[in-house]
Parts: structure tokens; sequence; C-alpha cells
């Protein structure tokens, strides 16, 4: 049987690779939509699409470019942490 200190250490790790995996697709977000707010406050442009589109447009390239990557991140995490943890080894 799991005690409490295996169970919070699985957890933090569980917590700590969801916030790496996530962190490109969150840090390119963030920059696209700061770089389209300073267009559209030079430019007094204030269409809706003009946030969406370059957005979603960004963070498809990166989750694209970064998929190996979290793949990679989630695979290890469960054969290395979670499947020892259930067959007790």
């Amino acid at each position: 049987m799991m005690d409490e200190a295996v169970l919070f250490d699985t957890l933090r790790q569980g917590l700590w690779v969801a916030v790496v995996t996530s962190m490109p697709i969150l840090t390119v977000a963030l920059l696209a939509g700061v770089t389209v707010g300073l267009f559209q406050a030079l430019t007094s442009i204030q269409e809706m699409t003009l946030t969406f589109v370059p957005k979603l447009a960004a963070i498809v390239i990166v989750f694209w470019m970064s998929m190996g990557f979290m793949a990679q991140s989630l695979v290890s995490f469960f054969q290395d942490g979670i499947i020892p943890k259930i067959i007790g080894s």
C-alpha cells in the first residue's frame, strides 16, 4: 500500500511534468497575445479575429513542433514513475 509521502511525491512529479509540457504552448500564446495587443494599440484596430487567428496559428505551430517532447515526457513519467508504483516495485 502506498503511504502519503509517496503519493504526494508522485502528485508533485505529475504537476511538474504538466508544467514542463505546457510551458512552450503557454509561452507562445503569451508572446503572441502581447504582440497582437501591442499592434492593436499602436494601430487602433480593434478586430476580434485579429487577436484569435495569429494566436491560434502560433499555438498550432508550436504544438506541432513540440509534440515529440511532450509525448516523451509523459511516457517517461508513466514508465519510470507511475507504472513501477502500480506494480509495487
